[in-house]
């Protein structure tokens, strides 16, 4: 009964107040293991870090230095110092990471440019702050070296900073969705193709509707319906990258009756190009994704226009 009344009490919490930062009464470092997980879930920065602060330490928890990362990357996301220098503090010291004081220093830049007097004093005692990392330990951050080729004006650089801070509320890998925008509609918010797929993200009626999109000419709305999807594909198969990207361009169904990449031409193409820009097989993935479209829409709502497609193919 107490365990009821325990999630009521957070879920109601949940719903009432915002969550970009600490909900007001709660002492985080008591919550019970399960309701810090789920409040660090539903994106309270304050759970996150303290749940990376456990995990990294092993405090009541199995210690697990690369889950402690990504929960203080999913803070340092939304701008929390102390997520930051912890970041910094791991790479500077090669707690069960590599050392790289490159990117040690990245991160307890960026804490003492969120106001961390400690970060600041710390990244002074760094020696090797020349250029930039190729890499911030974190996937939310774009990082994939064509995108300066790729996207030149600041409109341009305005989406990835959109993509960015969009990928920690969707738990992706920002290159990836950057690579499939690029492959997709070139970072051309106003693309349109033959058979009606709109905006960046080039999402077709029935896929805007499912991913309950209702503008799909806005920027942030043809993004959050794309990355909707494109998560949903990385659930529905277990990580596998290639299967996901092969789902987005011909429809899931398609992969399945093919147990793998269709034999499209366009397909394979498609998956081939932002395979070789993201440069990973694998994603990691949550089973509650698959709960993000909705529920009547079935697995063959996709289908229907982009079969069309495909049907010119001689698939």
């Amino acid at each position: 009964m107490m365990q009821k009344l325990g999630r009521f009490f957070i879920a109601s919490l949940l719903l009432s107040l915002s969550l970009s930062g600490p909900v007001l009464g709660i002492n985080y470092a008591k919550l019970p293991l399960e309701q810090l997980t789920e409040m660090a879930n539903m994106g309270d920065q304050a759970a996150q870090v303290e749940l990376a602060t456990a995990l990294e330490h092993g405090e009541g928890v199995k210690k697990d230095i690369e889950l402690a990362i990504t929960w203080y990357c999913l803070a340092a996301g939304r701008g929390s110092a102390d997520a930051q220098r912890s970041l910094g503090w791991i790479y500077a010291n090669g707690k069960g990471v590599k050392r790289d004081d490159k990117l040690a220093a990245y991160w307890l830049d960026k804490a003492a440019g969120s106001g961390d007097d400690y970060a600041a004093r710390l990244v002074k005692r760094l020696v090797d702050r020349v250029g930039k990392p190729d890499k911030t330990g974190c996937s939310h951050v774009a990082s994939a070296p064509w995108l300066r080729g790729r996207c030149v004006t600041s409109s341009c650089r305005k989406i990835i900073k959109m993509v960015e801070r969009l990928a920690v509320d969707y738990r992706l890998d920002a290159n990836l969705v950057l690579a499939v925008i690029s492959a997709e509609s070139a970072f051309n918010p106003a693309a349109r193709s033959a058979k009606n797929a709109q905006g960046l993200m080039q999402l077709i009626p029935e896929t805007a509707k499912r991913f309950g999109v209702k503008n799909v000419w806005d920027k942030e709305e043809n993004l959050r319906g794309g990355m909707a999807y494109l998560r949903w594909l990385l659930a529905y198969f277990n990580g596998n990258v290639e299967h996901a990207l092969a789902g987005y361009n011909a429809g899931e169904n398609r992969v399945v009756q093919y147990n793998g990449v269709p034999p499209y031409a366009e397909t394979k193409a498609y998956v081939k190009r932002i395979l070789s820009d993201y440069g990973k097989r694998f994603h990691h993935f949550d089973k509650s994704w698959l709960t993000s479209a909705q529920p009547t829409a079935g697995l063959s709502v996709v289908q229907t226009e982009k079969d069309a497609i495909r049907g010119t193919l001689g698939g």
